[in-house]
């Protein structure tokens, strides 16, 4: 019976890892539902961008009170959780701070004095996002496509770190005076918990026994958070803490918003114009594997895996939706919300193939049942959504993809764009005028 609590820990460890490898396999398949998409170019410069974009939060910084809140959080919390590796011994080998054998006792003590500090800046900066996303009114983060669970998953994962973190000083005030006390041999140093809750303790004079009962539950409470709030990512838009590496390395390290060209259209172009060509021979073997059944996309089957990987990244913060032109003058169009409807859609078909084992059709699409035209037309094709992530996500690329869909399969393009491309047929410019006209302009 000795060894129970090490039993009950390693089949929580498994459990809680287990749990996350399936959701991340879920993930994986979902992301590979669409198009196969080649970005493994210019890799030094992918690494680059991966570095100082997803690691370094250079972008964050960009608006410095949320980018430095931001950082607080971000370092201290992975930080902090190196401390897994040393609950992970202790829960399976029964040791008490496994890290100070390793560490000596010198470096241990700056160790925990800086895990302390970094803990408290975490306080402080979800302490400052709870306030400022429900009480202070910053306008993207207020607008209502965030209404309902969107802003209930920021509010949970604040009160979740919050209470991890408060654990987390409660095992080591705890710690601290039963070291004081001889009852735990002395390593660490713990200055944050001296000068808050360890007061507290000694004032109440709480026996021994009570004691090792804080140290142990908040223990537990600290391992068992750790293991939710991994497995809670996969429903939550906070699933970018693992994802924005994958993203910004993928990242399209071409001019924003470059219009891709279609090889098949350019091979049918190239065959009109020449001469020689047979304009109904059958295509080449392997030439008809290029041709694709459907221009653009309709539905999270047409888009490319990266812009899926895109969907699932996304961290809702608005800043895309907050410099669009078009939804700054009151159109329907939100950038985010365009990666937030793909990424649903995509669930949805997940929850399908769950189901029937391979997807059934359900009668929806992207397209009209998520993103509507009216959303897509709006959009100026500005890219200041683009510039604006602070991890490389790119909206723009599925309006694009969905807006070639419309014009290339339904030909459903707005009538001032059909006007301006029948001219161009015509006329050889967007205006409607004959071409022996083109340079009146110039004469006087």
């Amino acid at each position: 019976m000795q060894y129970i609590d090490n039993i009950i820990f390693l089949i929580l460890l498994i459990a809680g890892f287990g749990l996350f490898a399936k959701s991340l396999q879920k993930i994986y398949r979902n992301i590979k539902l669409g198009r196969e998409i080649n970005r493994s170019d210019r890799k030094a410069e992918r690494w680059e961008t991966m570095a100082r974009v997803a690691m370094g939060q250079s972008k964050m910084v960009k608006r410095p009170v949320a980018g430095v809140l931001h950082l607080f959080v971000y370092v201290g919390f992975v930080i902090i959780n190196i401390e897994l590796i040393e609950i992970i011994v202790d829960g399976i080998f029964g040791t008490h701070r496994f890290l100070a054998s390793v560490f000596g006792h010198g470096f241990y003590n700056f160790f925990t004095a800086t895990l302390e500090v970094l803990a408290l800046l975490v306080i402080i900066g979800v302490v400052i996002f709870f306030i400022r996303r429900n009480f202070y009114g910053v306008k993207r983060l207020t607008m209502k496509e965030l209404f309902g669970w969107p802003k209930n998953d920021a509010n949970w994962i604040l009160i979740i770190e919050f209470a991890l973190m408060m654990a987390f000083f409660s095992m080591n005030s705890a710690d601290y005076v039963l070291q004081m006390r001889g009852v735990l041999a002395e390593h660490g140093s713990f200055p944050i918990s001296e000068m808050t809750l360890v007061p507290f303790l000694e004032i109440f004079s709480f026996d021994n026994g009570f004691l090792v009962f804080v140290e142990r539950s908040a223990w537990w409470f600290h391992f068992v958070g750790i293991l939710f709030f991994m497995n809670y990512l996969y429903y939550s838009k906070h699933l970018h803490i693992i994802l924005a590496f994958p993203s910004t390395w993928l990242a399209n390290l071409d001019q924003k918003g470059k219009f891709n060209n279609l090889d098949s259209v350019t091979k049918e172009i190239k065959l009109m114009m020449d001469p020689n060509a047979d304009p109904y021979a059958a295509p080449a073997e392997g030439e008809a594997a290029d041709i694709p059944s459907k221009f653009g996309a309709e539905d999270i089957f047409d888009l490319n895996q990266v812009q899926l990987l895109n969907a699932y990244s996304c961290t809702e913060c608005g800043r895309c939706t907050s410099v669009c032109p078009a939804n700054i003058t009151g159109k329907k169009l939100s950038p985010r919300l365009i990666l937030m409807k793909t990424r649903d859609r995509l669930e949805e078909v997940g929850r399908n193939i769950d189901k029937n084992g391979k997807f059934e059709d359900d009668g929806k699409k992207l397209l009209n049942d998520y993103i509507t035209k009216e959303e897509l037309w709006a959009c100026t094709t500005c890219n200041a959504c683009t510039e604006a992530c602070p991890v490389l996500l790119d909206p723009l690329s599925i309006i694009f993809e969905m807006r070639r869909f419309l014009v290339m399969e339904q030909s459903a393009a707005p009538q001032e764009l059909n006007l301006m491309m029948t001219n161009v047929e015509n006329n050889a410019a967007p205006w409607q005028y004959n071409q022996a006209d083109r340079l009146n302009w110039a004469k006087d």
